[in-house]
């Protein structure tokens, strides 16, 4: 004899959040965040006098990081300026100077004299795809903006240009947390209210991009605040990180690569026959699947040195030996 299923009544469905409970903890977590974060946020105004006598001004936005006034911002904010001033949400303000910048990471430092406590600094590495991050900044001279959304995708590389210039983002942070003019230089904020990530630019409507906080830009922060610069090694290639299909798999032995999007005329990687579409499965004898595992292994002491890259094309494996250059304000 057969048995009926058992039978589920509405009444024993436990009752779900309501949308009110719901936006009341979403709103509770960004307004926790934006009183955590927004007090070592400040709005940047760079300037340099010209030789014609005309002032040059930039603006953006600064992330203070160090107990003694160090402010996180983005290159491009501060690139041909060496100082200006610092403008907190509560309305305090201090002279800042220029301490160094790196083109490549869109990372710069300034220094102020007197800014308030520094801000907790986070790890992108933990962070997954669809997770919620919120954005302070000064977009449009509006000190204190908040704006919150989540993670679009992770470990790309973003090729930018600038007249005849061509420089390449290495493994930013996508999200679609409004970002704005001002917003540059501006943090991006885990819902603990550390920062994982710079605001870097508006790459189109509903994406805006963040330099992440992680081991190598934590390298890079450390050289800016010794030398004032980064030596970094060029192979002027643009990737992103993919999966590989089965056969690729068994052939390799790896799960991922990084595909060659663009290569940059000129570059190492195009002399030494790299090609868009190529899957790089690894460098100097170590796997990579991300913009970073790659840009780990490009500081100084890659420059001017054979750097083995092994290439899957065609279902073939090729072993590829660029010489990288070192980095100049020309690749940038």
């Amino acid at each position: 004899m057969s048995t009926l299923p058992e039978q589920v009544f509405p009444e024993d469905i436990p009752d779900a959040p309501s949308d009110d409970e719901a936006l009341d903890a979403y709103s509770r977590t960004v307004m926790h965040v934006a009183e955590t974060v927004t007090p070592h946020v400040a709005a940047l105004e760079m300037s340099s006098a010209r030789r014609n006598g005309q002032v040059r001004i930039g603006s953006g936005s600064a992330v203070v990081f160090t107990g003694d006034g160090y402010m996180l911002t983005n290159a491009h904010v501060v690139s041909g300026l060496r100082s200006g001033r610092a403008i907190f949400a509560d309305g305090t303000h201090t002279d800042v100077e220029l301490v160094g910048a790196d083109p490549l990471s869109d990372l710069a430092i300034v220094r102020g004299h007197h800014t308030p406590p520094p801000a907790i600094l986070g790890n992108a590495e933990s962070l997954h795809v669809g997770q919620l991050v919120i954005a302070v900044g000064n977009p449009l001279g509006l000190a204190g903006s908040v704006t919150a959304g989540v993670v679009s995708g992770l470990g790309r590389s973003i090729p930018v240009r600038s007249g005849r210039h061509s420089r390449v983002i290495e493994d930013v942070i996508q999200t679609d947390a409004a970002l704005n003019p001002g917003n540059s230089g501006g943090a991006l904020a885990d819902t603990k209210g550390r920062i994982v990530g710079i605001n870097t630019a508006v790459a189109g409507l509903g994406l805006g991009l963040a330099v992440p906080i992680n081991t190598t830009t934590q390298r890079i922060i450390a050289a800016l605040l010794k030398d004032g610069r980064v030596r970094r090694a060029y192979l002027g290639l643009v990737s992103t990180p993919i999966p590989l299909d089965a056969n690729a798999v068994i052939r390799t032995g790896q799960k991922e690569a990084l595909r060659v999007v663009e290569v940059i005329a000129g570059s190492p990687a195009e002399r030494a026959g790299i090609l868009a579409g190529d899957l790089v499965l690894s460098a100097q004898s170590r796997a990579v699947s991300s913009a970073e595992s790659l840009q780990k292994l490009l500081f100084s002491q890659a420059i001017g040195e054979p750097f083995l890259l092994t290439v899957l094309r065609d279902g073939k494996v090729h072993a590829i030996v660029a010489v990288p250059s070192e980095m100049t304000d020309a690749d940038s």
